[in-house]
């Protein structure tokens, strides 16, 4: 099979499983990466294994624009051309068109859209999203959608959804008659898979309506996208809890572009079983880490003097071997050094947290482990711009 979930542990509504893809399997829950370009910024690939990633998210937009859709067919495919032989992921590119906003317009055909590169003029479709997906050569893509803003009334939101639900089936069907197209069929024998994604706004009704007619469409795996644009972290939550219960428990659900390290394990609490954010990458370029002991600014001066490291309770590389007072110093010197050891610091923090929960989960222990993590739900925290790759500098 070129595809399979399997189950191994439940902990209240948290799931422990597996996922087959034709390029290895992949431990759930999962934290995937962004590697927008094929490249997750200032990591090599090397690096990505030591620190256990285990499947990465591409970017259907950005390596469609740069450096081709067909450049990457002709290299077998998108793991050949950026050497990891591990599973990958590509977002269909609907939330970075929803992203370029004046430059774009929708109509029921798809989306003429204008590069952020040099201004030129293209066309998404469901079947050329697909196609280029296809093309791209990712274990798992995404069904083209459409992205509704925040704020939006009702009536746009309904009408949004609805056409989402009807490109999800034009997905489908060209996904279905092209799937064997796959750079790497020959070689393998196997096809991609195909992800539905669930819309409907901020409004539980559609939310609920999305999640059980895209079902009907009888997918491999579900997404909960058009999240994370704006919307307060309460209603984000809200949104999730809305969606998540009417999509089966036998398949994989995948929360896109959200969250923070608490958010990612209260998530998992609710049933979600894979996500992906820029946050942890786009984060550390600014010099915001994330330890055991909380955030800390590596920028500010009371660190310039401080020989510990970075985390006491880390084991990454980093942690292993510099200081904060070093840290420090490269950050405020411009040095390219601290936007890699900081990636790598903050992705293995993520990465670890992950495995702790998937450790808790098959040890019937994530109820304790969760108390451990205060809720990120809050009133006065939005969602805005902190995990979705829609920018050219994710």
């Amino acid at each position: 099979m070129s595809f399979r979930f399997e189950i191994e542990a439940r902990d209240g509504g948290a799931r422990a499983g597996r996922l087959t893809t034709p390029h290895g399997e992949v431990e759930t829950p999962v934290f995937m990466p962004v590697g927008t370009l094929g490249t997750v910024k200032g990591v090599p690939q090397d690096t990505l294994e030591e620190l256990g990633v285990q499947i990465l998210l591409n970017n259907t937009y950005h390596l469609y624009l740069r450096p081709g859709v067909e450049m990457i067919r002709q290299f077998g495919g998108v793991q050949k051309f950026m050497a990891w032989d591990r599973p990958i992921l590509t977002d269909s590119g609907g939330f970075q068109v929803f992203s370029l906003s004046d430059l774009r317009k929708v109509t029921e055909e798809g989306v003429t859209f204008r590069s952020h590169l040099d201004g030129s003029s293209h066309f998404f479709s469901p079947e050329s999203a697909t196609a280029a997906q296809i093309g791209l050569g990712a274990d798992i893509i995404m069904a083209f959608d459409e992205c509704t803003e925040h704020p939006a009334e009702y009536a746009r939101t309904q009408t949004s959804m609805e056409m989402t639900l009807r490109w999800a089936a034009r997905s489908k069907k060209y996904f279905e008659e092209h799937k064997h197209e796959v750079p790497w069929f020959a070689e393998r024998g196997e096809t991609q898979t195909l992800f539905g994604i669930v819309q409907g706004g901020m409004f539980p009704d559609l939310r609920r309506e999305s999640a059980q007619r895209t079902v009907e469409l009888d997918l491999p795996g579900y997404a909960i996208g058009g999240l994370s644009v704006g919307e307060p972290r309460p209603m984000t939550h809200e949104m999730v809890s809305a969606a998540i219960r009417f999509l089966p428990q036998d398949k994989p659900r995948y929360l896109m572009g959200v969250g923070t390290p608490e958010e990612i394990v209260h998530y998992v609490a609710q049933g979600v079983d894979m996500m992906d954010c820029v946050l942890p990458t786009r984060a550390a370029r600014h010099g915001l880490l994330f330890t055991s002991e909380g955030r800390i600014t590596i920028k500010n001066a009371r660190y310039a003097g401080d020989d510990s490291p970075l985390d006491p309770n880390c084991g990454c590389k980093v942690c292993a071997r510099y200081s904060r007072a070093y840290l420090r110093h490269l950050y405020a010197s411009n040095e390219l050094l601290a936007q890699v050891l900081n990636t790598i610091h903050n992705l293995a923090y993520y990465l670890d947290t992950m495995r702790r929960v998937r450790q808790s989960i098959q040890l019937g222990e994530f109820a304790s482990f969760l108390s451990g993590f205060r809720a990120p739900h809050r009133a006065s925290q939005s969602a805005e711009g902190s995990c979705n790759s829609g920018s050219p500098e994710s």
